[in-house]
């Protein structure tokens, strides 16, 4: 069930991450990570992303929180 949670909370996860190891290679291949790019964007309009967050950081603001309250 996780699995299907992560996918959900993860609009356009898989075109993010491609795009963004793209642009981490040596060397750097503008043609491809343009491509990938543009994918993005397109999995963006078609699923009406307005903003995007990282889940690791709302986890430890809440697992911080959680800890001095005990």
């Amino acid at each position: 069930m996780e699995t299907s949670q992560n996918q959900q909370q993860a609009v356009c996860g898989k075109e993010a991450i491609d795009l963004l190891n793209c642009v981490a290679q040596s060397p750097y291949d503008q043609e491809k990570c343009f491509s990938l790019l543009q994918g993005l964007r397109e999995c963006i309009v078609n699923k009406k992303v307005k903003k995007f967050s990282l889940a690791e950081q709302t986890r430890e603001h809440g697992d911080s929180s959680g800890k001095k309250q005990n």
